[in-house]
């Protein structure tokens, strides 16, 4: 389904413009409202196979609270921040049981992994980054930021960590040398606290969403730029995936829950579509050109592209309630090698888990 806009200005690929510079869109009132679900002949195509099917689980015994981002190791490990428990759990994928549990982490809100320098990255809620080393687990230093360390991303190009931190006029994105520790010069402020964020690898864009501003930030590590893309008539923009090579960015709100898709190139929105509620994850799948979508009122949703500008929901695949982040290993173009894990808070009768899913055709 797609909605029409108006001709929004085109800008450089590589976000030549200032912050200043404001670019146009189709107010999203009426893709809020036309959502129009599949009809009786599109239902009767729908797929028999489930896209994604439950093959295993990990459990985490006297694991309480909710359950944040993750970050993996390519190496075979998962690191499972648990917010409320104070803990980051250390997962083997390959054996598919816990095998460290890091206590005493305050307030793990989200980690990455730097694997050639064996050094794992973690954001708390108080304020700072710690890093550790990845093979003893002991805190080698931390960072202190002026609050709220959240969503990180790694840029193994560049041997860089990029930190969303803070709340209000100080917030933005840092950066850390990953090989020093040490924080660098180079900041965008964004004026509200960074909730997910996509960076491309063969381009300067980092994709910013701010749920407090009701806006996506561009930002161009290049020319140091910001340009912002207005969102009217939704709220809470947490979660973001992103097809680079595709040109596509992937946001979600959950006000009302919407899988949103944009055209990185133009700006131009392509389409929204209803989708799983209290969701802080997405995840593109390049192999089966999918949009993964953890909800936490108990499923997960699964889109599928058939081009550029069309998506369709092709399944509800169950979970839990409350599980509404994961993590996702692909083995980029490889049909058959993408895993899906997902956050299964514990519940009655049940200890926290990781199920993890093998995507199929």
């Amino acid at each position: 389904m797609i909605f029409a806009s108006e001709t929004a200005p085109r800008f450089n690929r590589y976000l030549n413009t200032s912050g200043g510079q404001n670019l146009r869109f189709l107010t999203l009132a009426a893709m809020i409202g036309a959502f129009i679900p599949l009809n009786a002949q599109e239902q009767a195509k729908s797929r028999t196979d489930p896209p994604l099917i439950l093959t295993g689980t990990i459990s985490m015994p006297n694991v309480e609270g909710r359950i944040d981002h993750f970050a993996i190791d390519p190496g075979g490990r998962l690191f499972v921040c648990v917010v409320g428990n104070d803990t980051v759990e250390v997962l083997k994928t390959l054996t598919d049981k816990r095998i460290h549990t890091m206590a005493a982490v305050p307030h793990p809100q989200g980690a990455v992994y730097a694997p050639k320098l064996k050094k794992l990255f973690v954001g708390s809620r108080d304020g700072k980054l710690y890093v550790y080393d990845g093979t003893s687990f002991d805190l080698i230093t931390f960072n202190s930021f002026d609050g709220d360390v959240d969503n990180l991303r790694y840029d193994e190009a560049g041997k860089r960590v990029y930190v969303a931190h803070g709340d209000g006029e100080t917030a933005g994105i840092a950066v850390i040398d990953a090989k020093t520790n040490q924080r660098l010069s180079e900041d965008f402020k964004l004026g509200a606290h960074p909730e997910s964020f996509q960076m491309e690898k063969s381009g300067p864009a980092i994709f910013v969403n701010l749920p407090d501003l009701h806006e996506i930030a561009v930002l161009n590590r290049s020319t140091r730029g910001i340009t912002k893309w207005p969102l009217t008539h939704i709220e809470e923009n947490f979660p973001m995936a992103l097809d680079e090579a595709g040109h596509q960015l992937f946001v979600g709100s959950r006000t009302p829950p919407r899988l949103i898709v944009f055209d990185t190139e133009s700006g131009h929105l392509i389409t929204a579509i209803r989708t799983a509620a209290d969701s802080d994850d997405f995840y593109y799948d390049y192999a089966y050109k999918r949009v993964y979508v953890p909800g936490g009122q108990g499923f997960v949703s699964v889109f599928q592209q058939s081009d550029p500008d069309h998506y369709q929901l092709i399944r509800k695949v169950p979970s839990a309630l409350g599980a509404r982040t994961a993590g996702y290993a692909a083995k980029t173009g490889q049909k058959g090698r993408d895993r899906f894990y997902l956050a299964v808070p514990g519940r009655q009768g049940h200890s926290a888990e990781v199920w993890i899913f093998q995507a199929q055709e």
